[in-house]
């Protein structure tokens, strides 16, 4: 039997993707996946199709063209606060996506351990265990998400090389503080450690915030990878164009990485990108507010539906509160797959399936129907998404546990 990668046996399809392609099925409205699907600039697609008819279509330099260099340059002086040289510091990527992954492959090793806010967003997770990198995980406290500095401090260890901040955070919202990004910058100095920000939803949030860039505090500018993107600001996000921004001594490896996985971010869309950056002041802040209307008509939704939701400060979703878990829906989903028939613990400790728990001696010996028709239903749902999923997905591997 021809091999297959152990890099990727433990990794499966996102169940963001997992619910979009259902939602597609049946025709739904997706809540999930953070499409953005608004109306779009119009100068993004007209400098797209003027590069186009140009002939615009041949590679770029593998950091990007420099007109889309030196507006990022620009942009981020003006909005996040810090200077940058196009030149030397930024390198557009194929989305923030294809930034982080860039970014991880040209300052990680394999075994090295980066930190992760929980709720994290699985495309960080699954990038960094493709490496080989070790992940350890901080909770983040809700209902506002507050960071204990103590056991952030406790998760540092003389193996850790990194630590990700996503801010606006996906999934549950979140935005950073200054005071709180001092500190994580502080640690990361402290441990000589690279702080991987990924900014993509930089210019949506609500209630009056201000989105802070780690790389606009002094004591923090060298330590911080900046990456971002304009899937969402612009609602192109299969235009796939974002970027990096660092200090130079590791932008030219980031560089070099982007250059052998993705030779260069699509050309016609680059020059796309730069013509719509030319835009006002006035797009962000209209941007900004749809966005915040949108999100208190999903919130009074929620509740009106019987749920408690966690009102985001930034980014396009909201999380309403659940009695368990998502990691614990997602294992127990995976298992109920396996195994149809469940049974009751008589002392409550367990309501996993017979095979696969420890206390099996205390099982009732009475089927449940109510878990057996639970089962049937995941049962159905595991075989569907596994005939839709790409072949070389694993089904059986339990890796976003």
């Amino acid at each position: 039997m021809n091999q297959i990668s152990d890099r990727v046996r433990n990794v499966v399809q996102s169940d963001i993707r997992r619910m979009s392609r259902e939602c597609e099925r049946v025709g739904g409205i997706n809540l999930g996946q953070g499409i953005c699907d608004l109306r779009r600039s119009p100068s993004s697609w007209k400098g797209a199709c003027e590069a186009i008819a140009s002939s615009k279509a041949t590679y770029s330099k593998f950091e990007g063209i420099d007109p889309l260099r030196e507006k990022i340059a620009k942009k981020c002086e003006r909005f996040n606060g810090f200077s940058v040289d196009p030149a030397s510091q930024i390198v557009v990527t194929v989305g923030s996506t294809g930034g982080f992954a860039t970014a991880a492959m040209a300052t990680l090793n394999a075994g090295d351990e980066v930190i992760l806010f929980e709720p994290y967003y699985g495309y960080h997770l699954n990038t960094l265990r493709i490496l080989g990198v070790e992940t350890k995980f901080v909770p983040l406290n809700p209902p506002d998400w507050a960071i204990d500095f103590d056991a952030l401090r406790a998760a540092f260890t003389p193996k850790t090389r990194g630590i990700v901040v996503c801010t606006p955070s996906n999934p549950c919202g979140k935005v950073f503080s200054r005071d709180e990004l001092e500190k994580i910058g502080a640690l990361a100095r402290e441990h000589d450690a690279w702080v991987y920000t990924d900014e993509i939803y930089e210019y949506i949030v609500y209630d009056g915030r201000r989105h802070t860039s780690i790389a606009s505090i002094e004591s923090c500018r060298d330590v911080a990878i900046t990456i971002s993107g304009f899937s969402k600001t612009f609602s192109v996000t299969g235009w796939r164009i974002g970027y990096v921004a660092a200090p130079a001594q590791i932008a030219a490896p980031i560089g070099l990485v982007n250059d052998l996985f993705y030779v260069c971010a699509p050309t016609p869309l680059q020059w796309g990108i730069a013509r719509a950056l030319e835009i006002g002041e006035d797009y962000y802040t209209k941007l900004a507010a749809d966005y915040e209307k949108k999100r208190d008509l999903l919130a009074d939704a929620l509740r009106e539906a019987g749920f408690t939701p966690y009102l985001p400060q930034g980014r396009t979703t909201c999380s309403p509160k659940c009695r368990r878990s998502s990691a614990t829906i997602r294992k127990r989903r995976l298992r109920c797959s396996r195994n149809r028939v469940w049974r009751r613990c008589r002392d409550r400790r367990s309501t996993l399936p017979i095979a696969e728990r420890s206390c099996c001696g205390s099982a009732s010996r009475r089927t449940s129907t109510r878990w057996k028709k639970r089962a049937d239903a995941c049962a159905r749902s595991a075989r569907h998404a596994s005939d839709s999923a790409p072949n070389y997905l694993n089904p059986r591997a339990s890796g976003l546990s």
